[in-house]
């Protein structure tokens, strides 16, 4: 079955850096886009990054220039790259694959992960 297992959160200090990763398996990694999400306590869930089996990249303009998403789909793994992070980037992050990805760059998920935490203090 499928199964999206993320790692890497964990607690640091704004300005920090952290990276994510997401090992996929249980299904066609290259068919589907990937994307992380985050959710902040009393907040929706959000689309943070996404990219398709080419590489392209896109993301949110909040985090823009500060993380990376990238991919290694000989290890059919994901990866977000945090840089600079800030207060507000806390939340839990979700690993998701879809087969669907929108002509502005929205990967739809099919599938998600059980959430790895991020907290920034100041």
């Amino acid at each position: 079955q499928v199964q999206l297992v993320e790692s890497g959160g964990g607690s640091v200090l704004a300005g920090g850096s952290l990276r994510l990763s997401c090992a996929a398996s249980g299904y066609t990694y290259s068919n589907y886009c990937m994307a992380w999400f985050r959710q902040a306590p009393g907040k929706q869930r959000e689309g943070v990054a996404a990219i398709d089996s080419d590489g392209s990249p896109s993301y949110a303009s909040s985090v823009k220039g500060r993380f990376t998403i990238s991919q290694d789909n000989a290890k059919n793994t994901l990866y977000l790259q945090m840089n600079s992070l800030k207060p507000e980037d806390t939340a839990m992050y979700y690993c998701a694959a879809g087969l669907l990805r929108s002509s502005g760059g929205y990967c739809y998920p099919n599938y998600w992960g059980q959430g790895t935490q991020v907290t920034v203090s100041s």
